[in-house]
């Protein structure tokens, strides 16, 4: 039975691990609020919340809404997330389980989420099978989220400046503007993120360039 509210923090040099278990609130179809503690579902990217999809007949409907409607159901009765890492938000980095399943997992096999490639590879193989059978996001056009918010929340380069270099679980890595990852990266500098004017000056800063 899962207590209300119950919060177990383990530390275990040099890695930060934590579990919650209770009552969650959901936020969106990947961000929960556990005991307090706002957990990002890990290895997953959900429609954000105002997205809206397509059938293959063209006809809109709201995805985002539906991913957030599943993850409430899945959830409702209580979880416990386990991660041992943070995001740039401080939100816990996890895998949630109910009833014995992998919650995020299920968003995938679901097609109320996507298998967020970019940092795991761990639900393709739901994503795929989700695929084939038309499911959820995959019944028509679903655009991804990190597009979604990359066309929202535009930043500005400082003057000539446009190179951005960011820090990740591959270490610093620097995007050229117009390579795949460019506008779906946010350069966040008290993290220690920066940008670059040369790709010459990425280099002599120890940076290395993303997908070289």
């Amino acid at each position: 039975m899962l207590r209300l509210c119950s919060l177990l923090v383990l530390i275990a040099s040099p890695v930060f691990a934590a579990t919650v278990t209770g009552i969650p609130r959901v936020v969106d179809g990947d961000t929960l609020v556990v005991a307090n503690t706002r957990v990002r579902l890990f290895g997953i990217d959900a429609p954000e919340a105002k997205q809206s999809c397509k059938t293959t007949q063209g006809v809109r409907w709201a995805c985002g809404q539906a991913a957030t409607a599943e993850l409430q159901r899945l959830a409702g009765r209580g979880v416990r997330c386990t991660g041992n890492e943070q995001d740039r938000y401080g939100r816990l980095i996890a895998i949630c389980r109910a009833g014995g399943r992998d919650l995020n997992a299920e968003m995938v096999a679901r097609g109320a989420a996507f298998a967020y490639r970019r940092y795991a590879l761990d639900y393709v193989g739901q994503e795929e099978r989700a695929r084939r059978a038309g499911l959820g996001i995959w019944q028509g056009e679903a655009r991804r989220p990190a597009a979604v918010r990359a066309a929202t929340k535009v930043q500005t380069p400082p003057s000539n400046c446009a190179i951005k270099g960011n820090i990740s679980k591959r270490g610093r890595l620097y995007h050229l503007p117009g390579t795949g990852s460019y506008a779906a990266t946010r350069i966040n500098t008290a993290k220690g993120e920066r940008w670059f004017c040369t790709e010459a000056a990425a280099k002599a800063a120890g940076w290395r360039r993303a997908g070289g």
